[in-house]
């Protein structure tokens, strides 16, 4: 029994050795942590981009250490090699002012999101400080800082750059902050002049997510495939155009009809029955009554 201890024993200090090396052999080869205030919402969005070493094998478990008042990040996600951001399943640990969000690196790439309520405001002043306490070591390591729309007096320590204008129209500032080894710790401070609660989002034009093309909403019409419509529909066109002529050609016979009827009426069809004497206008037809001599319609002379 003590021989089987003892055996244990060792192999379990063995072990631990092992899972520290393999621990200690993860290694960002970049890090881009971008800061960015009063952007959608009236805390500070922090976006860490980072990319594993070409040597770390995969898939492997990765922890980003991010302030524990954040509560669960707003996105975790792993990039995919045709650039599209699949989301990834996290643990979140908390212990005193740190939350450790664990997730599994699938892809060379990953990011995390967060919202930070820590932004200080007090009247017109902002005041910010991001920490950052380096679990890893990183090769390159780059901190971009969003200057906030219609913010003044901006100072940002370590001052260690200049602002540029971005492709959005909002200016940004880098600072290179160089290879940071596991352990050691950044921290850089943000404070600038606000007067009012606008966000930088709002100053965006409104745009078309997707402009209208050809393969969306309206397609390309295939001129062969309409052909048995439209031939179908002329033939329908054709028989209706027969039906309302012959019927317009039987209106007018039926018209045509009846005048000459009219016209060929006998006299007797304007009065009563006639009798054999009876005298009528040769010009209008009217019957003449007792001896007349002219007709009493039309004044013509009647023929006797």
């Amino acid at each position: 029994m003590l021989k089987r201890c003892i055996i244990f024993a060792v192999l379990l200090a063995l072990l631990i050795p092992l899972s520290v090396q393999a621990q200690d052999t993860i290694r960002l080869a970049y890090l881009q942590v971008d800061l960015w205030p009063e952007y959608d919402r009236s805390e500070m969005l922090v976006i860490l981009r980072a990319q594993l070493a070409p040597d770390v094998s995969l898939p492997v478990d990765i922890t980003f250490r991010i302030p524990a008042a954040v509560g669960d990040p707003n996105a975790v996600a792993v990039l995919q090699p045709d650039g599209a951001l699949l989301n990834a399943i996290f643990d979140r640990q908390e212990e005193g002012q740190w939350s450790y969000i664990t997730m599994t690196a699938t892809a060379t790439n990953v990011q995390l999101e967060y919202y930070d309520p820590q932004l200080e405001k007090t009247d017109t002043a902002r005041h910010y400080e991001f920490i950052w306490n380096a679990d890893y070591a990183v090769d390159d390591m780059v901190i971009l800082v969003q200057k906030p729309v219609r913010a003044s007096e901006m100072t940002i320590e370590p001052n260690l750059g200049e602002f540029q204008a971005g492709s959005d129209g909002l200016s940004y500032y880098m600072m290179d902050i160089g290879a940071p080894n596991a352990g050691d710790s950044v921290s850089v401070k943000i404070d600038y002049q606000k007067n009012d609660d606008t966000l930088s989002v709002e100053s965006f034009p409104v745009q078309a997510s997707e402009p209208i093309s050809n393969s969306q909403g309206l397609q390309s019409i295939n001129f062969m495939t309409l052909l048995p419509w439209i031939l179908g529909g002329a033939g329908v066109l054709l028989v209706v155009g027969g039906i309302v002529w012959y019927w317009q050609s039987g209106r007018k016979n039926s018209s045509s009809a009846n005048h000459s009827t009219r016209s060929k009426r006998t006299p007797s069809e304007y009065g009563a029955s006639a009798s054999p004497d009876s005298t009528y206008c040769h010009q209008c037809g009217k019957r003449a009554t007792g001896n007349d001599r002219f007709c009493r319609a039309c004044g013509a002379r009647l023929r006797t």
